[in-house]
């Protein structure tokens, strides 16, 4: 069972217990943060919009850190132009409590679709 979560315009393929470095979210240390769900898998596919709805992934925060330091540097040979600037992402890192599908949905279906070919074969 997995889903694809989607936080700061990225998503991310979660597992329960999964930790993931997210974009600074505006949570304190220790909070309960829910994600919002783009795909949701447990047995079926399930990417509707209606079913999605149900789909609960929540996460906690296990930190706030920054990223590593990136450099760049800008010249032009021979013409005298430098110039240098840096960037330090600020990162969340999450980590995943919970992941709880549709109750029955895919599940249920599957093995409903299964009882009556077991039962064909028993006949047979």
């Amino acid at each position: 069972m997995y889903a694809v979560v989607e936080s700061g315009g990225k998503q991310y393929k979660v597992e329960e217990g999964t930790s993931l470095l997210v974009d600074r979210l505006d949570a304190k240390e220790g909070d309960k943060v829910a994600l919002r769900p783009v795909l949701f898998r447990d047995g079926d596919v399930i990417v509707g919009a209606k079913d999605l709805a149900k789909v609960k992934v929540e996460a906690k925060v296990a930190g706030h850190l920054r990223g590593p330091k990136v450099k760049v540097f800008k010249y032009k040979a021979k013409k005298g132009y430098r110039k240098r600037a840096g960037h330090r992402s600020e990162l969340t890192k999450l980590e995943v409590t919970s992941l709880k599908g549709a109750k029955g949905g895919a599940a249920k279906k599957a093995d409903a679709e299964k009882a009556p070919a077991k039962a064909a074969k028993e006949e047979a």
